[in-house]
């Protein structure tokens, strides 16, 4: 269970790290590779999949929990 919170906050570290560079390329209008932006994207999409997975599974939980209690 330790080693899955550390990779859970590798993840956001290098997700937060990403966009950090993507955000300052852009404010200072530099040129992009194009794998940059693939793997930037790539990432995003992964990320925010992921919590959305993960509020949906708690929301079925907590329905779940609740029928049980009726």
């Amino acid at each position: 269970m330790e080693e899955l919170k550390k990779l859970i906050d590798l993840k956001t570290i290098i997700t937060l790290l990403l966009t950090i560079v993507f955000v300052i390329l852009v404010v200072f209008q530099i040129p992009m590779p194009e794998f940059f932006i693939e793997i930037y994207r790539l990432l995003i999409v992964f990320y925010f999949g992921t919590q959305v997975q993960k509020t949906s599974d708690y929301i079925k939980n907590l329905k779940e929990n609740t029928d049980k209690q009726e």
